[in-house]
């Protein structure tokens, strides 16, 4: 099965050379999305989603970033089970880890009005916006690597 796995990667389309104008649309929406919030918590939610979605290449590539960061290991085996081990975050980043799961998983339940509140009542109206635009990207990048087959390990950034 591990073979199979590489070469459907090696066959399926370089979504950047192959629709750059969209690649540059999501390179510029995820850069706007950071903007003014905390590089710590931005890692947290790309980790959480890219958990949730089971893509192993953002995980790997928001896992090193977040180490990079300054990000203890400690932490970073937490994400997974954040609710269980609440006394590793802020509530601030609890809160955005719960939007981040709803948001992730909305066909599943919608986005809960107390997950909303939660969010709504940690982070001013302006940071909301930025943490759900956040959620979004991260959605669409791992939705972009999961179907042209991103193999985790290959940071094709730099």
């Amino acid at each position: 099965m591990a073979s199979d796995a590489g070469v459907a990667a090696r066959s399926r389309l370089d979504f950047g050379k192959t629709a750059p104008k969209a690649f540059r649309a999501l390179i510029g929406f995820d850069a706007a999305a950071r903007q003014g919030l905390d590089p710590a918590l931005v890692e947290l939610i790309q980790i959480r989603a890219s958990h949730l979605n089971r893509c192993a290449y953002c995980l790997h590539l928001h896992t090193g970033d977040a180490r990079k960061a300054g990000e203890s290991e400690e932490r970073l085996h937490m994400v997974a089970v954040w609710r269980e081990a609440r006394h590793f975050f802020t509530e601030r980043e609890q809160a955005a880890l719960a939007l981040t799961e709803a948001v992730t998983l909305v066909a599943d339940d919608g986005v809960p009005d107390g997950v909303y509140a939660e969010a709504a009542a940690r982070f001013d109206e302006q940071e909301l916006a930025q943490v759900l635009a956040l959620i979004c990207a991260i959605n669409t990048w791992n939705r972009v690597a999961l179907a042209t087959g991103k193999v985790a390990g290959t940071d094709e950034r730099r």
